[in-house]
């Protein structure tokens, strides 16, 4: 039996559902170009193609500004867009593209881990706060954390949840302050542009303690 392209991806993917990861992330080179790898999870009101895994996000480490999306399962990519994955990568037109795919999709597959990486570089961290503020709808720049802010209460009468992006977001950029409150779902953790408004850990809990 033909052994799978990318058989790591699964795994990786069964991972970050267990460890409540909505985004990892790892280091590829191809074609003397240095990319940073963001693996995204489907969302549950986002269409995602038969027999997609996740979706990868391909950084230019160089310029993490320059980026090109692609869906992917075990067997390798899934490309919509065969020019913009040519013109990305700087791959030549050939005749036998799909045998290139095919040794890129290969390539690939031994950079992909089994497990998130519990110490990503830092120019992968920035890329992942970045997408995960974009996709929260917050300024990606605001990365200075100053206080932590139980949710309102639902119609239902339940606690609203902090979102699984601010959740991500402050577990990558104040893993002890989340060590500390992360476990309560129901406080979500601000941010600001502005770094003279930032608070330690002390101080955002001796705060939220007296709000309290």
């Amino acid at each position: 039996m033909m052994e799978m392209a990318m058989q790591n991806l699964k795994s990786l993917r069964e991972d970050m559902r267990e460890q409540g990861w909505q985004i990892a992330s790892f280091l590829f080179s191809f074609n003397n170009c240095d990319y940073i790898v963001l693996v995204h999870l489907y969302k549950d009101t986002e269409r995602r193609p038969q027999y997609a895994l996740v979706n990868l996000e391909f950084l230019r480490e160089e310029d993490i500004n320059q980026s090109y999306r692609s869906p992917a399962n075990s067997n390798g990519l899934m490309l919509e867009d065969v020019k913009g994955f040519r013109e990305f990568f700087h791959i030549k037109y050939s005749n036998n593209l799909g045998d290139i795919i095919q040794q890129f999709s290969e390539r690939l597959g031994l950079a992909v881990p089994k497990h998130v990486s519990k110490h990503p570089s830092d120019s992968a961290k920035s890329a992942m706060v970045k997408s995960l503020s974009n996709s929260d709808a917050e300024d990606p720049n605001r990365i200075y954390c100053y206080k932590v802010k139980r949710n309102p209460v639902k119609k239902n009468g339940d606690l609203g949840e902090r979102s699984i992006y601010n959740d991500n977001k402050t577990r990558l950029l104040r893993e002890d302050l989340y060590g500390k409150l992360g476990e309560d779902k129901s406080l979500s953790f601000h941010y600001s542009l502005d770094m003279l408004e930032e608070k330690t850990d002390a101080e955002i809990i001796r705060n939220w303690a007296n709000n309290n």
